[in-house]
């Protein structure tokens, strides 16, 4: 069995936190229905990409304002980080939307709607 890189042991470990800080600390009113789906860090611990995904549907305005909101608390992510985790450094945060989430749930929304006008097949 192959190791985890320490690189995807801080991403774990980064989300965890990250997560925790959005859902009990953040009082933003842009970033009350996201949350986050994963992080990749790169393999110096330097740069994290954070995606997230909104708990509803969301038009290209609101993921704009989303990133714009993550932008403006990526600081106190970030103090949160330093007093979480033992790192040498604070990797620099940078918020994405998670296209490939959005489209598996698109996906399967439209085969569960499929599923419940045509019954289920038992064959």
């Amino acid at each position: 069995m192959k190791p985890f890189r320490r690189a995807d042991r801080v991403a774990a470990l980064i989300l965890r936190v990250l997560s925790e800080v959005l859902q009990r600390e953040i009082q933003d009113p842009r970033l009350e229905r996201v949350t986050f789906t994963r992080v990749k860090l790169s393999s110096d611990l330097k740069f994290a990409r954070i995606y997230f995904v909104s708990l509803f549907d969301a038009d290209d305005k609101q993921k704009v304002s989303f990133i714009t909101g993550f932008k403006d608390a990526s600081g106190y992510f970030k103090r949160a980080l330093s007093i979480q985790l033992d790192l040498r450094y604070m990797p620099e945060l940078k918020f994405f939307w998670d296209e490939p989430r959005e489209q598996a749930s698109r996906i399967y929304g439209i085969l569960k709607s499929l599923e419940t006008d045509n019954g289920t097949d038992h064959r």
